[in-house]
């Protein structure tokens, strides 16, 4: 045997990848510490704080295990923090168009109301307009209830607002016995959100139909319509007399069209937060 130290090269036995170490040894897997993330982090809190809020916003009994308020926390726990900021823009408003607006028909299902020389009668004409502005309301995306004169829904009726359609005397009175009325109750929970009402559904009424405001001759029977003391005091409400059956009756039957558009908008204009451009001069 010569003392001359061999060259070839050590090879490890077969399935050991480490020079040093014992044949058959189990390897060794070495973990490198989880790297800590503020991003990370501030987005896991950012989502778990949206959530919480989203929950106190939309606590109802009505909606608490709604289909939409299951959606909202699925897509909050899901959320990246730009679809957070989004979706927190429109919590309120989404929460509002939960509630229905209630369109009640004056006289409808209960008696005639006032009736005209040729047959008309105010419950017609009422239910007309009523329908067409709950159609209108409908396609805008709102949940729309029409309402008899003593509907059952209206005990304690909970709504982004309720407006009654009626209709003034088919009889001659005198030639400024034209225009519409428009009145809140007389003792209203939300004085500041019935005076919005009143204001933005007169403005808007004028603008489209080119009727004036006849304030001078808004009776108990609106301030104290019976309805208002029926509804829920979280629902802003108002009673309009779209005209006199006389001397307006042109537009409220052969128009109706326009009379219920001029409501929609009015409706919209409270509903939205509108500017109201004017303040009508009340007529004598």
């Amino acid at each position: 045997m010569s003392d001359t130290p061999s060259t070839t090269p050590y090879t490890p036995p077969a399935g050991d990848s480490n020079p040093g170490s014992n044949q058959g040894a189990a390897p060794v897997n070495v973990q490198k510490p989880a790297r800590f993330s503020v991003f990370g982090s501030i987005q896991t809190i950012a989502t778990y704080a949206f959530l919480l809020a989203t929950l106190f916003t939309l606590f109802t009994p009505d909606n608490l295990f709604s289909d939409q308020m299951i959606k909202r926390i699925f897509q909050a726990w899901q959320a990246n923090p730009t679809e957070v900021a989004q979706m927190s823009t429109s919590a309120a408003s989404a929460s509002q168009q939960s509630l229905p607006i209630g369109i009640v028909a004056g006289h409808w299902k209960n008696d005639s109301g006032s009736v005209c020389a040729d047959g008309i009668t105010e419950e017609q004409v009422n239910l007309t307009i009523a329908t067409l502005v709950q159609q209108g309301l409908v396609a805008q995306g709102f949940k729309v209830d029409l309402l008899e004169e003593f509907d059952s829904r209206l005990s304690q009726y909970k709504g982004i607002l309720l407006l009654s359609i009626h209709n003034d005397s088919c009889d001659y009175i005198n030639d400024q016995a034209t225009g519409f009325k428009v009145a809140a109750a007389i003792h209203s929970a939300y004085p500041e959100k019935a005076t919005r009402l009143t204001a933005c559904l007169t403005d808007r009424y004028a603008r489209d139909t080119g009727l004036s405001f006849h304030a001078g001759s808004i009776t108990n029977d609106m301030t104290y319509y019976h309805a208002f003391d029926e509804i829920n005091t979280e629902t802003t409400a108002a009673i309009i007399e779209t005209g006199f059956l006389n001397l307006d009756k042109q537009i409220l039957t052969q128009h109706p069209d326009v009379v219920a558009q001029g409501i929609i908008d009015g409706i919209l204009c409270y509903v939205h937060n509108e500017s109201v451009s004017s303040t009508p001069v009340p007529t004598p």
